[in-house]
């Protein structure tokens, strides 16, 4: 179970990295309609990495948000495979 949470934190960094390689590599094109609304992109960032809500208002940085978000894909992990290993048993107790 341990190495199935650590592939979760894994995957959370990992979507930070993804995230700003994206953000770096269209700089000049903003993640936002032209009315000045936030379109879908920043919809998605704001779904798969919880802290750039908060990164909106006060700049974080990089390393700040990597270890955030692999922190809260880890617990998100944790309760998965809780709840994986909890139906697994009961489904085959019967």
């Amino acid at each position: 179970m341990k190495g199935r949470i650590a592939i979760w934190a894994v995957a959370g960094a990992l979507v930070v990295v993804f995230w700003a390689l994206y953000l770096e590599a269209t700089i000049g094109t903003p993640l936002q309609n032209p009315g000045g609304s936030h379109g879908v992109g920043w919809i998605l960032i704001c779904l798969t990495c919880p802290i750039a809500a908060a990164g909106r208002r006060q700049p974080q940085t990089i390393y700040f948000a990597l270890v955030v978000n692999a922190a809260t894909y880890a617990l998100a992990g944790a309760v998965v495979e809780m709840m994986r290993r909890h139906f697994r048993v009961r489904s085959t107790s019967h």
